[in-house]
């Protein structure tokens, strides 16, 4: 799994420095979002993918390499507004949102190594098309369990469905980035 590390942290330094760039742009704006709203911002890059993969054209200059950084950015924006609550305004400075979001990754990493332990890197035989699906699938889910407030009976819930979407980016990127598909 080496190798698997390196990918990892190449590929969420790319993330990490686009957040931390626009976080330069636009302050931690973001804070105003209710988790919902995060839910639709990653339904929106996700489901640009699949038409992206479907149509194999785009009419917007952007691939699919920019979607899969913003749901990554987006999870973690996810994981911070359900674990802060959402705000009337930016309420942390952002050395503060830098600070949670290498918090969030981090834990969503060290997930991803015990998974990936788990499964015996079953991911690298997957297609990037299954990485969308699966996401868009987690998206429904995560959307089914806010509509019931957050409860489920023997489900994960809203945190680990981000876990998971942002992980599977993160699977994608890689992927991408070193030419694997």
């Amino acid at each position: 799994m080496p190798d698997t590390k390196q990918q990892f942290d190449k590929v969420i330094s790319l993330c990490r420095d686009l957040f931390e760039k626009k976080l330069k742009d636009y302050g931690p704006s973001w804070r105003i979002m209710r988790p919902e709203s995060v839910t639709d911002q990653i339904f929106i890059k996700a489901n640009r993918i699949r038409c992206l993969e479907t149509k194999g054209e785009n009419m917007v200059d952007e691939g699919i390499r920019p979607e899969f950084i913003a749901i990554v950015n987006y999870g973690v924006i996810g994981l911070i507004q359900l674990a802060l609550g959402f705000a009337d305004t930016t309420d942390i400075t952002n050395e503060e949102a830098i600070r949670l979001y290498d918090k969030y990754i981090t834990a969503t990493k060290e997930l991803m190594y015990a998974k990936n332990h788990d499964y015996d890197e079953a991911w690298r035989s997957m297609r990037i098309s299954s990485y969308t699906d699966l996401i868009l699938m987690k998206l429904y889910r995560t959307k089914q369990i806010e509509s019931h407030n957050g409860k489920t009976l023997v489900s994960e819930g809203v945190d680990a469905n981000y876990m998971d979407m942002i992980n599977y980016a993160l699977f994608g990127l890689i992927k991408l980035e070193f030419n694997e598909e």
